[in-house]
């Protein structure tokens, strides 16, 4: 077949034109990416703080690291199980006088939190149970994998997180940052970000929100962020990533003078808790350090100790001791999918560890119920 000179031209020319269009295409979809959806609203938000002042008895649940193996091309599996054991407990215990009023949830929802898929495929459709069939406010915070610090990682949590945490302009949300608080009854909450730990703005801000509270009202403060003080896993143990660091050294003795009762975090995918003691003019106090990363995330094990000499030398004023009292197993077999319910009852803290699937009858204190405060009659430490 001959073709005339002026129609192979031609020909070339619409391929040129064709090859431009559908780099236009590209260009256009590079520049305009998938966006988050936001998670939906509970139709029974938290209420104003002054208006659940005289609420003492509730219960909450935390938990963390919720990434799944097929983030982007399918629901979290592992954490579905979480959610459907969320779901039954959520329903179980709203008549009784410990109703489920929120969720703490310490980061890592999806492995890469820059690419949005991965939040609307795998991550948001489960959490829009919690949040409607549920009917309970969630508060998430971020992890590492939510890649926050990154223009694009803290526009999707952002963009994910809109209709449930404080707006920005409110006295509860640090100004530009993903760090926020809440207040419910007589418990009061600081979604700490770890991932800037080293921010002296979000301490000075952490610091203004604790020293600022009204203590004759809110009894039980509680921190939640991705990173732990104190782990032994493989990110714990003889390794001590820059956030822990800066939580030792800058927070823990500020959590110390506000008398924090406890502190749940994540990043180390298993379960383990360690119990501070410490004494200060008012007398001898007690905090609750609990780590909880078994939302769906692939399982951990126990590394090894920590080296806390350092951080006791530097700590002696306040005669702080630390006690392992739950170490997480050896085998992935002993640290199970969980997640805790809280109790709250006036001053009274109860915590119990809900294993999932395989992992149901998990008994970490031989049995699954623990008190987060000493007996009464407890004079000293363990």
């Amino acid at each position: 077949m001959i073709l005339h000179r002026n129609t192979v031209v031609s020909l070339a020319v619409v391929a040129l034109l064709v090859s431009a269009a559908l780099l236009g295409v590209r260009s256009a979809a590079a520049f305009d990416p998938e966006r988050v959806t936001a998670i939906a609203a509970p139709a029974t938000p938290l209420p104003p703080e002054d208006q659940s002042r005289d609420v003492t008895r509730f219960s909450f649940i935390a938990y963390g690291d919720t990434r799944g193996r097929h983030d982007g091309t399918a629901i979290q599996a592992e954490h579905a199980l979480v959610v459907n054991s969320m779901l039954v407990r959520i329903k179980q215990l709203r008549a009784t006088a410990y109703p489920v009023r929120f969720i703490l949830q310490s980061g890592d929802a999806v492995y890469d939190g820059h690419v949005a898929r991965q939040w609307n495929v795998s991550f948001t459709p489960l959490i829009n149970r919690l949040t409607t069939e549920g009917d309970v406010p969630y508060f998430l915070i971020p992890g590492n994998h939510e890649g926050s610090t990154s223009k694009t990682g803290a526009r999707n949590y952002l963009d994910a997180v809109s209709a449930l945490i404080p707006p920005e302009g409110s006295p509860r949300r640090m100004p530009g940052e993903a760090t926020y608080s809440f207040g419910y009854g007589n418990t009061f909450v600081l979604a700490l970000d770890s991932n800037i730990a080293a921010d002296l703005k979000q301490y000075q801000w952490a610091k203004s929100q604790l020293e600022g509270l009204d203590r004759s009202r809110y009894v039980n403060v509680i921190v939640y962020c991705h990173h732990a003080p104190f782990s032994s896993g493989p990110h714990g143990g003889s390794t001590v990533e820059r956030p822990t660091a800066e939580l030792r050294s800058r927070y823990m003795p500020l959590f110390n003078a506000c008398h924090v009762r406890a502190v749940f975090s994540g990043h180390e995918h298993l379960f383990e808790h360690w119990v501070e003691h410490y004494t200060d003019a008012s007398g001898l106090h007690r905090m609750d350090l609990v780590v909880s990363a078994g939302g769906g995330a692939p399982l951990y094990t126990y590394s090894g100790e920590p080296d806390l000499r350092d951080y006791l030398k530097a700590n002696a004023a306040t005669k702080v001791t630390l006690d392992h009292l739950v170490k997480p197993g050896r085998d992935s077999g002993s640290n199970p999918h969980h997640y805790l319910i809280v109790r709250v009852d006036g001053d009274q803290l109860e915590m119990e560890v809900v294993g999932v699937d395989w992992g149901r009858n998990f008994q970490p204190y031989g049995t699954n119920k623990v008190q987060l405060q000493d007996p009464v009659n407890e004079s000293s430490p363990k």
